[in-house]
């Protein structure tokens, strides 16, 4: 049977190619808002995170509305980083819009999401957005779509896709690029979404199913279960039976059922919702992703999410710095420095966060962190430097697995556009990674595309290295590919540290005798301490310094003995930039206004003692 009052869509693509955007048109245009009311760009990305990076983190699902249909949409993150977000929306609907730049074309994470998309065998509707772009080729960006699709494995009835042309920021549509300004709206999307994507199905006699695929929190309720009913009726006060992913099955009562409407979640009507809906329940407290809420007589567990296994991890523990927990140089100090509260913050992200895990280590106050990427790693950590933690985050490592008994390695399929000028310099930055080049496309513009499969390891602190080569012109994006033999030792950070040896103030003759060394990371009147990395040395290896040192005075005066001193202005490297700069003996220190760069053990003699140890002796 289906349910022909409802569609459930998706909306997926590679990052920043107008999936907000096109969102918001759609909410604009079937009157969701009124018609005096503010609305601020980009209304899905409610995260301060999502909207300074300019990224989608969270998937979120809305609800519009056309004519007497009732349209419930997924939002889904691009980054691959957050692919446990886009896995669990695509087990929320029956259909997806694939959207693709009408000049960049498919890239990496346009790949995954796709992947991701044909596996579910769910119907695509590809849309070329963008077209407004000066620089825009869609009927070459069509062909590479379908060169993906092929690419994928996609088969006959797969690769029959519609496509629908869109300036999502002007909220127009159309089915020729050319007819795109002259459209008066979305209504030809809409049109085209009730007609190809189908309505969802069920089993008129079936119990009552339902999957939980999200977790929210309401500050009135408690937890949220947000699921999609997949047969049955459910309403207010129900019972229901609770399946546990663990195979476990207990009798709860829901005390809330909601359903959405444009942005808001209302009370869901007295007669109950049915099949197809997306809603969301109150009342189980400890309810987990992948757990089914069944008929309480006859109940009937649905499959348990699959999501795919993490390829980086890193340590996160309590700040052991000497300033930890202290007001310094102004910054007010984190509220939040005890193991106890880190492993509970920790415990609580695997609640809602499918895609990390979290693993003791040999230390009570650390612990190994796993997640799909440097990025999904670092906006944890940036999440809780905000709630008021203060932490010591480890350098991200890859993941490996011993493959017929060989160690394989995580490798990530690589796309950089460059001018024309720096190709040679991105040649040879990736084939010092063990990157190996697979496709190299110029479109005639100045501008060149590369494809390279490069070890994620290698990948690791290569965008600051990158941007810096290609004077800030180039991009890049990268998805995690597959697992292959290891690739032999890599040295990536061609620069050594400088090391603060003593605890003080710096100072500006100090600094000024430094910065001919190499870049600083400190200003004057900074508090360091012994085992600070206080700047990056031009040469290859380590430097002890006193960044603390002062002039000595005398009573003898002459003509321009006392110079100005000129100081370079200090490198302020934010979170990412830092966990990118550090080597293996090296870690990040973070507070909530602050972030240092530190050596694992302060101490300068032990750190000796233990290069001497490790040091391969003499023949």
């Amino acid at each position: 049977m289906f349910r022909t009052d409802i569609r459930n869509v998706a909306i997926v693509a590679h990052v920043d190619h107008g999936k907000t955007t096109l969102v918001d048109a759609m909410l604009r245009q079937s009157g969701a808002f009124r018609a005096n009311q503010e609305v601020a760009e980009r209304v899905m990305d409610s995260m301060d995170l999502e909207r300074e990076k300019g990224i989608t983190i969270l998937a979120k699902n809305t609800t519009v509305r056309y004519g007497d249909l009732r349209i419930n949409i997924v939002d889904t993150p691009g980054h691959a980083d957050f692919g446990g977000e886009v896995e669990r929306g695509l087990t929320m609907v029956d259909g997806v819009l694939l959207l693709v730049d009408a000049s960049e074309g498919p890239l990496p994470q346009t790949r995954f999401v796709l992947r991701k998309t044909l596996e579910a065998r769910l119907p695509v509707i590809c849309v070329v957005n963008k077209i407004d772009r000066p620089d825009a080729r869609p009927a070459e960006v069509v062909d590479a779509v379908y060169d993906l699709f092929l690419d994928l494995g996609a088969d006959e009835e797969q690769i029959e896709f519609p496509i629908v042309y869109a300036n999502a920021r002007a909220g127009r549509a159309a089915m020729s690029p050319d007819e795109v300004d002259a459209s008066p709206g979305l209504g030809t999307l809409f049109e085209l979404l009730v007609e190809a994507i189908p309505a969802p199905t069920y089993e008129p006699d079936h119990p009552f199913q339902a999957l939980v695929t999200n977790l929210d929190a309401s500050p009135y309720v408690g937890r949220l279960a947000l699921c999609r009913v997949r047969n049955g009726r459910v309403r207010k006060g129900d019972s229901v039976a609770w399946c546990r992913h663990d195979g476990t099955v207990e009798r709860v009562r829901l005390s809330e059922v909601y359903v959405t409407e444009a942005l808001d979640r209302v009370d869901a009507p007295p007669e109950g919702v049915g099949p197809g809906e997306i809603i969301a329940v109150a009342g189980i407290p400890e309810i987990m992703i992948g757990d089914t809420l069944a008929d309480p007589d006859d109940p009937r567990p649905l499959p348990v999410i699959s999501i795919d296994d993490p390829s980086i991890s890193m340590t996160i523990g309590i700040n052991t710095s000497p300033l930890a927990g202290r007001a310094v140089d102004g910054h007010k100090p984190g509220t939040k420095l005890t193991a106890r509260l880190i492993k509970n913050r920790l415990d609580a992200e695997l609640v809602g966060n499918v895609s990390v895990k979290v693993l003791p280590t040999e230390r009570p106050d650390t612990w190994e962190v796993q997640g799909r990427g440097e990025l999904a790693l670092a906006v944890l950590v940036e999440l809780m430097r905000r709630e008021g933690f203060e932490l010591t985050v480890g350098k991200p490592q890859v993941l490996t697995r011993q493959v017929d008994g060989k160690l394989h390695e995580p490798m990530e399929r690589v796309s950089v556009d460059v001018p024309e000028d720096f190709m040679g310099v991105v040649t040879q930055l990736l084939s010092l990674r063990k990157g190996r080049m697979e496709d190299l496309v110029n479109h005639g513009t100045g501008w060149v595309r590369m494809e390279w499969l490069v070890p994620s390891r290698g990948l690791i602190g290569f965008r600051t290295e990158f941007l810096t080569e290609t004077r800030g012109t180039g991009q890049i994006h990268h998805v995690f590919e597959g697992y292959e033999p290891w690739h032999g030792d890599l040295r990536t950070r061609p620069n050594g540290s400088m090391v603060a040896d003593r605890r003080g103030p710096t100072t500006a003759y100090a600094l000024t005798n430094l910065q001919e060394r190499g870049a600083l990371f400190v200003g004057p009147g900074v508090e360091v301490y012994e085992g600070m990395i206080v700047g990056e040395n031009a040469r290859s290896d380590d430097m002890d310094v006193n960044p603390t040192k002062e002039k000595k005075l005398t009573n003898m005066r002459a003509a321009a003995s006392d110079e100005t001193v000129r100081l370079v202005p200090p490198l302020q490297l934010s979170l990412e930039q830092a966990l990118e700069f550090i080597r293996d003996d090296e870690c990040v220190e973070v507070t909530p206004s602050v972030v240092r760069i530190r050596k694992v053990v302060l101490d300068a003699s032990e750190r000796a003692r233990r290069r001497a140890a490790n040091r391969p002796a003499r023949s």
